[in-house]
């Protein structure tokens, strides 16, 4: 109904006098076009719809735009035409004037805050698992399998790299169709809870299996360190099994870093759409190899000694990060389902919220 959708703006102050709040928030619910606005005939359409528990953005670019523009929840004014007033009360300024740029504004902020919630669910996965690793070796009674020095650096210089080229993660291409969030919708939703536990415990699994076996493989098939403690030359077997859990763990972080591009999407499709991963994982890898091949810097200060476990460790610890992308990739059907989940939630609540709206118009 056009006589309904789209009103002139004397009609919000009959009398020179606004309308209470109750019918202004009314009004303003239903109608989609306001002609003929003064000044603070914006101002007050921006404050009616925040009344509702709306998201409001204004655009402007003269002086008196500048109050609107200051109360709306986002304000952008006109970088070529707009004043300098009106650029002042803004958020953000379109450099060339262009409506379309706002678009593109939207999916890059939601792509940066895509990139930060795949940062937040890699590093919470990773450490998950490192800490069950550890749980389960003192639980076990089977020897810890890293020292406080290697799990320093593992954060600091293997798993850190990767985790900020997720934070600079393009945005996906259907990012545009997704729901726009609610403002108080925590960073880590349950599905990514989900996805992060699954997660940790599959690498956490895939690594203590990986352990385990190199501790019969070097230890002479003694696994518990009571038996470990009676063999010959104990820590230098234990060093290499240690070694091998440690490169199979570095190898599968860096897999589960390529998993975790993407909740729902297989780790192949464009697996190299981000560049500075590429650059992460080089470094990563370069660091793991001088941590464990360089003398007296591996054995003495890390304790690891990659150039005595033989080719055949080296293929143990390449079971890791092949177990790690089979599993984490097996998770991914039901993160995809919860999301679908969540967007279908969305979705209804927004239809629930029209229809009270069209509800409150009727009465």
């Amino acid at each position: 109904d056009v006589g309904a959708s789209a009103v002139a703006c004397p009609r919000l102050r009959p009398a020179d006098t606004y309308l209470p709040h109750h019918e202004m928030d009314r009004l303003t619910a239903s109608v989609r076009v306001f002609a003929r606005a003064r000044p603070e005939d914006k101002l007050e359409i921006v404050k009616s719809l925040q009344r509702q528990g709306l998201v409001t953005a204004m655009t402007g670019d003269g002086v008196n735009d500048a109050p609107a523009l200051n109360q709306a929840n986002i304000g952008v004014a006109m970088g070529i035409q707009g004043t300098e007033v009106a650029k002042g009360a803004s958020d953000m300024i379109l450099t060339d004037d262009n409506f379309c740029s706002i678009v593109a504004a939207v999916e890059k902020g939601r792509a940066i805050y895509a990139g930060i919630q795949k940062f937040v669910a890699f590093i919470m996965s990773v450490h998950i698992a490192e800490v069950v690793q550890i749980f389960f070796c003192i639980v076990a009674g089977i020897p810890v399998m890293r020292t406080p020095l290697q799990i320093l650096f593992l954060i600091l210089v293997t798993d850190l790299p990767p985790s900020i080229a997720l934070g600079m993660e393009p945005g996906e291409s259907t990012i545009l169709l997704e729901r726009p969030r609610p403002r108080t919708e925590p960073v880590v939703l349950k599905f990514m809870w989900v996805s992060m536990i699954m997660n940790g415990l599959v690498l956490s699994a895939v690594i203590i299996a990986v352990y385990m076996a190199s501790l019969v493989l070097f230890c002479d098939g003694a696994v518990f360190q009571s038996d470990i403690d009676g063999l010959e030359e104990r820590d230098g077997k234990l060093m290499q099994a240690r070694t091998v859990a440690f490169i199979s763990l570095v190898w599968s972080e860096n897999v589960r870093s390529y998993t975790s591009r993407s909740f729902d999407k297989p780790v192949w499709r464009d697996i190299f759409g981000n560049r500075h991963m590429q650059k992460a994982i080089f470094l990563a890898q370069v660091c793991l190899y001088a941590a464990v091949l360089i003398p007296f810097f591996s054995s003495d200060i890390l304790g690891l000694s990659g150039l005595s476990i033989g080719w055949h460790g080296w293929a143990m610890a390449l079971l890791g990060p092949c177990g790690c992308l089979v599993l984490c990739e097996l998770c991914k059907p039901i993160t995809a389902y919860q999301m679908r989940r969540y967007q279908q939630h969305l979705a209804a609540r927004a239809a629930d919220a029209d229809a009270a709206e069209g509800r409150k118009v009727a009465s």
